[in-house]
């Protein structure tokens, strides 16, 4: 499930909300998973029990506040809602750890 809303979620939204221009779109929000490189900090490199908000630094309140502060100027909009939506996604799996 994580990874379908990683991956087929982001082209289904971008499909709806951004037909003109949906291919680039997705494309934009899968370059957004390379927020996910500060993954490779951390000790152990993976654990299905932890939950990645505030834990990654990229992951973290500070940033997913940076991530909505991209919301207002036009040219970083829409990579503000894929940095936005990946973190949704994160947090989601952090309800099925506890």
């Amino acid at each position: 499930m994580h990874y379908g809303m990683h991956f087929l979620v982001p082209g289904i939204i971008a499909y709806i909300f951004f037909k003109p221009y949906w291919k680039k779109v997705w494309i934009i929000f899968l370059l957004t998973m390379l927020v996910d490189v500060d993954h490779i900090f951390a000790k152990p490199f993976f654990d299905a029990n932890r939950c990645s908000i505030n834990f990654h630094p990229l992951h973290t309140y500070y940033a997913i506040l940076g991530y909505f502060l991209l919301l207002i100027p036009k040219k970083t909009r829409i990579i503000a809602i894929a940095l936005l939506y990946h973190m949704l996604t994160d947090a989601i799996d952090c309800l099925w750890i506890s």
